[in-house]
């Protein structure tokens, strides 16, 4: 159990560091890490944390964390988890604060976060290529996937709803297939 949980910690402390531009941003790495590299998780389950983690409290990178450290130990795999991916951004934080107050009018640096945006942007797509590619498998996804981008480009409503109403269209969907085969 104690390599199980080491091997936790590591795993999301790797994730952690690579917090450049909060939750969306390890997305993609988390992906890799607890999908492709370590067979966690499915891509189907991952999905399904980060939309549950997208509707609870805190940053959807530590939710989904201690999640994926749930199924895998228990109580003690999700805080293990969440110890993981808090640590290094914590630690990173703390030591460039000073650094960063300090040097922040500087062109050269205000250049350097506005290409670490950019690479943010590109890391962000590709999760949602990757997730779409899981997620969206027929027709009907691909009318909820329409139906939510749509909604969300023209209303300001909260993500928690349009997950909510995802949900609620999966769940109809499925019971009318549900009913067609009985």
């Amino acid at each position: 159990m104690l390599k199980k949980l080491f091997a936790l910690f590591l795993t999301f402390a790797k994730v952690g560091v690579m917090t450049f531009g909060g939750g969306y941003a390890m997305l993609p790495i988390l992906q890799r890490e607890v999908v492709e590299k370590k067979g966690w998780v499915t891509e189907e389950e991952l999905a399904d944390y980060f939309a549950i983690g997208q509707c609870t409290p805190g940053v959807i990178a530590v939710n989904t964390a201690t999640f994926v450290g749930q199924k895998l130990a228990g109580v003690a795999g999700g805080i293990v988890a969440t110890l993981g991916v808090v640590f290094p951004p914590l630690v990173i934080i703390s030591a460039l604060a000073e650094v960063i107050t300090r040097y922040a009018h500087l062109p050269w640096v205000q250049h350097a976060f506005a290409g670490i945006r950019v690479c943010v942007c590109v890391l962000i797509f590709n999760a949602v290529l990757k997730l779409g590619r899981s997620a969206i498998k027929d027709v009907c996804g691909w009318v909820i996937f329409a139906a939510v981008l749509g909604a969300s480009l023209f209303l300001n409503l909260s993500p928690v709803l349009y997950v909510l109403a995802a949900g609620v269209a999966g769940a109809v969907i499925g019971a009318v297939r549900g009913r067609r085969t009985a």
